[in-house]
């Protein structure tokens, strides 16, 4: 666990300057691109929060700040006019696309580029078993009345 602490917290270190310099929290980058890998762009909020780890008061503020930026709106569904989604705007794509270039270079300079191709499956084969005993709602809000099928989108 010592290993694994140590190398998020590295890993941390080193692409959190591209998502501060767009004025982004790491939870604020999760959401954005959970909901531009989601179809039609948009999430049920409690979707978006099980995806995302957080409460409900947690996505709501979360969204809360985003909205104010403008980078998410609210939307409700037709068909459930309970449910609540969360959906990326044209200025929270701008935004995510501008960051997604930088974060992309970081990823690779201290993570994939680092690992020949067969450690690279290895370990993502890895992280997938892991991620599905310990988040298995990381994927969750695959269909839904006014959704989408959200794990092929990953």
């Amino acid at each position: 666990m010592g290993l694994l602490a140590e190398t998020f917290t590295g890993m941390q270190a080193k692409i959190m300057p591209a998502l501060t310099e767009a004025g982004l929290s790491t939870t604020d980058f999760d959401v954005l691109l959970r909901l531009a890998r989601s179809p039609g762009e948009r999430l049920r909020m409690t979707d978006l929060a099980t995806q995302a780890a957080l409460s409900t008061s947690g996505v709501t503020r979360v969204v809360d700040r985003l909205e104010s930026r403008g980078l998410v709106r609210r939307e409700t569904c037709a068909s459930d006019r309970r449910g609540a989604y969360a959906a990326l705007t044209r200025a929270g794509r701008d935004v995510l696309t501008g960051v997604v270039s930088g974060h992309v270079r970081d990823i690779d300079r201290w993570f994939t580029g680092l690992l020949d191709a067969g450690q690279l499956d290895a370990l993502l084969g890895a992280l997938r078993i892991l991620r599905d005993q310990v988040r298995p709602g990381a994927t969750a809000g695959g269909s839904s009345p006014c959704g989408g099928d959200a794990e092929k989108a990953r």
